[in-house]
């Protein structure tokens, strides 16, 4: 008999000795193992879970990015504009409204308006005339209705003769119409002179668009087109407003549910001295590509990410640096 085969006694069988062994060891192990167990997941529940930090690439930029003026596109410059006058140049701060250039279609737009307001000065004319007109004509209607009112009361007392009432009473019926013929006339005239109105006042808003005005303060960030050069697909110069300076952090669209508006953030660069502090100011509604690729070969290059506006506290150290690549570090 093998060890592994057991023993009888009393006509029982007996399990091999290193089985109860592995039995009795089973026992005092299994419900401890079972004790840690439970513990861990009870802990594992009580403790809160921990802060995921999220940082990202990003850019700088001018409140509303930076603002790319253009020439518009008129019959006059089929094949585009001219600049004719630039009055600006990189660097310089400039005002809402203020006049930054001219395209060489404002000489033509002119005489157009000139010769506009010579047609509304001839039209305003001839209406005049023509209501001097219509107000004699109905003068005259009157004179002949009244004269034919007056034979007809004489022709009463036998004192004249029918053909004389005939023909006061066509004189009156024509008078009348040409009375009425003349008023028409005058309301035409009228309605020439709102056509040409209306023309000068388009001639007037063409006119206005051959000139380049700020739409908003900032300054002149770069210029494409100067004097003499046709105005291309990048327009004539670049404008930001560089008073409110954002850093725009590309998130991963995971990591957006880390983030609230009114959270801190830390941004650097090589570029900057020191690191700037903001704060989010805005979470973009909009899951787009990523744009700022970084040097890591590794990187993901077809993220999609969330736009994160952070406003700078200090626009100034970074007011001459649009565009420039950046790190930002949001803070729990």
């Amino acid at each position: 008999m093998t060890r592994a085969q057991g023993f009888h006694r009393g006509g029982t069988a007996w399990p091999p000795f290193g089985a109860c062994l592995v039995a009795a060891l089973l026992t005092l192990i299994l419900p401890t193992t079972r004790v840690r167990a439970e513990g861990a997941e009870a802990g594992a529940a009580a403790t809160p879970q921990a802060y995921r930090a999220v940082s990202a690439l990003g850019r700088i930029e001018p409140q509303h990015g930076i603002l790319r003026l253009s020439a518009p596109s008129v019959p006059d410059a089929i094949s585009g504009a001219l600049v004719a006058e630039l009055l600006v140049d990189v660097g310089e701060a400039v005002s809402v409204e203020q006049l930054l250039a001219v395209t060489d279609t404002a000489a033509v737009l002119q005489a157009k308006v000139d010769e506009s307001a010579a047609q509304l000065v001839v039209a305003e004319q001839q209406q005049a005339a023509a209501v001097s007109t219509a107000d004699a004509a109905c003068v005259r209607a009157g004179v002949f209705q009244r004269e034919a009112e007056r034979l007809v009361r004489l022709r009463e007392q036998n004192l004249a003769a029918e053909d004389e009432i005939d023909r006061a009473r066509g004189n009156a019926e024509a008078g009348a119409a040409d009375c009425t013929a003349a008023r028409g006339a005058a309301q035409v005239g009228a309605a020439q002179i709102a056509l040409e109105q209306a023309r000068l006042t388009r001639h007037r808003a063409e006119l206005d668009r051959a000139f380049v005005r700020a739409p908003s303060a900032g300054v002149v960030l770069a210029v494409h087109a100067r004097p003499g050069e046709q105005v291309g697909p990048a327009g004539i110069l670049e404008l930001g407003r560089v008073d409110r300076m954002y850093a725009i952090a590309e998130v991963y669209e995971t990591d957006v549910g880390n983030l609230r508006v009114g959270q801190t953030a830390s941004v650097r660069s090589p570029a900057l001295p020191e690191p700037l502090v903001g704060k989010i100011e805005r979470i973009r509604p909009l899951v787009r590509k990523m744009d700022e690729i970084g040097t890591d070969p590794a990187a993901r290059k077809d993220a999609r990410i969330v736009e994160v506006d952070v406003l700078l506290e200090a626009p100034d150290a970074v007011a001459a640096l649009s565009n420039l690549q950046v790190e930002v570090i949001f803070q729990r």
